[in-house]
């Protein structure tokens, strides 16, 4: 019952929904980046927040990649203010406590040893993106918040050393129309997409709508059966 969020070792947050208050402050202090997927709230909500607590901690600022579109919204929504401070001005502009680093589909980074991040194509109502993170060993790819998408899988299916794929499903099927209009996935709208993956990997499914938990993964697991999709849990840990 938390929303998308991320920890990838202890440096690095794949976007900040609530989830990021199940870590502790030390823990938050650690943090010196967040990749965001795009700007909605379940994915955004508790960055505000972060940086707020842990910003007198640190001696650099908290980096936040995202596309140009994204980060533009953060300027004109959140740090503004209005709604909360801009902390890339806090506690001045040549030391502040966050900083913004463009960051679009294609592009690759390497933010620490054994860590590479690609952005990749995602098809959502806002501009958003999707993301590989690759150790050298083995690579786990998030779509974030997608429709379904053919950009994207061609991207997939040549990423060499895929582990697990994580994917969002938000609706059950009789909510077909919503998630098209919402562009998210359904179940039979999982299962078209994950035909087009010519790679083995272990898939989990994410954002499910609760109260919906139970019914969309017994639909998934009806429609999408030779894939042995499995829900993701709150604070599962996974290895790549």
């Amino acid at each position: 019952m938390r929303t998308t969020s991320f920890l990838v070792g202890r440096h690095t947050l794949i976007d900040a929904g609530t989830g990021v208050g199940d870590l502790s402050v030390a823990e938050l202090s650690q943090i010196d980046r967040v990749f965001l997927t795009h700007s909605h709230l379940d994915h955004i909500a508790m960055l505000p927040l972060l940086v707020d607590t842990v910003g007198a901690m640190r001696d650099k600022p908290l980096d936040v990649y995202a596309s140009r579109a994204t980060l533009d919204i953060l300027s004109a929504h959140v740090f503004n203010w209005r709604v909360w401070p801009d902390f890339r001005e806090i506690p001045n502009k040549a030391a502040p406590f966050l900083r913004f680093v463009q960051f679009e589909q294609g592009e690759t980074v390497m933010p620490e040893p054994g860590l590479c991040v690609t952005a990749l194509p995602a098809l959502h109502t806002v501009p958003a993106v999707g993301y590989q993170l690759d150790s050298g060993k083995h690579s786990l790819v998030f779509t974030g918040d997608t429709t379904i998408n053919d950009a994207f899988w061609p991207v997939i299916n040549a990423v060499e050393n895929l582990k697990t794929l994580i994917i969002e499903t938000a609706f059950c099927n009789r909510e077909r129309a919503l998630a098209e209009a919402s562009r998210h996935l359904c179940p039979a709208m999982l299962a078209t997409e994950l035909a087009k993956l010519n790679r083995p990997a272990e898939i989990f499914i994410t954002h499910l709508k609760p109260g919906e938990i139970e019914l969309t993964m017994q639909e998934i697991g009806e429609d999408a059966a030779s894939f042995r999709p499995k829900m993701l849990k709150n604070g599962q840990m996974l290895d790549f």
